[in-house]
């Protein structure tokens, strides 16, 4: 593993830890070099995932992007990047569970959806206007009503508890 700050090739690990499922392990390391700490993560390699997208194009799967849009979405509100690692590991652990090496942009956007409203409401809101393309302040009031129904009716989500 090369340091990400001057590029030596040897490091050394001073810390490993699973993830709660399992699924990856983050290792705390040190250049041998330079001195300089960072963190990496393993994660199991399973079959390709595919999202097929509103126009019907495909491109792999990318847990990257997810969370580059959640984080956009949480801008300046009090939402831990530990709880977006969170998310994408939940959205990602779903996605897989299909049969098929196949998942809709959609079903991942509203997974997302699903999540961010347990963590941010307005998180979630500012998602959705990019996700369901807002485009006047009327659709804003439609969402807001349907989470204002939501949370009076106790709709409890299916995701598991967050840090």
């Amino acid at each position: 593993m090369k340091c990400r700050k001057c590029q030596y090739p040897e490091t050394k690990v001073l810390e490993s830890r699973e993830n709660r499922d399992g699924t990856a392990i983050r290792r705390r390391r040190e250049c041998m070099r330079c001195e300089f700490r960072f963190t990496t993560f393993e994660r199991i390699e399973g079959r390709p995932l595919y999202v097929i997208k509103r126009d019907g194009t495909r491109e792999l799967f990318s847990r990257e992007k997810i969370l580059k849009s959640m984080s956009i979405a949480c801008q300046k509100r009090e939402v831990s990047s530990t709880s977006l690692d969170a998310v994408a590991d939940w959205v990602e652990s779903q996605c897989s569970l299909c049969d098929d090496s196949e998942v809709s942009s959609q079903k991942i956007g509203e997974l997302v959806l699903e999540a961010l409203l347990k963590i941010d409401p307005v998180a979630y809101v500012r998602f959705a206007s990019v996700y369901r393309a807002f485009t006047n302040p009327e659709d804003f009031v439609v969402e807001l009503k349907k989470l204002t129904e939501q949370h009076a009716s106790g709709h409890v989500l299916k995701i598991p508890p967050l840090p």
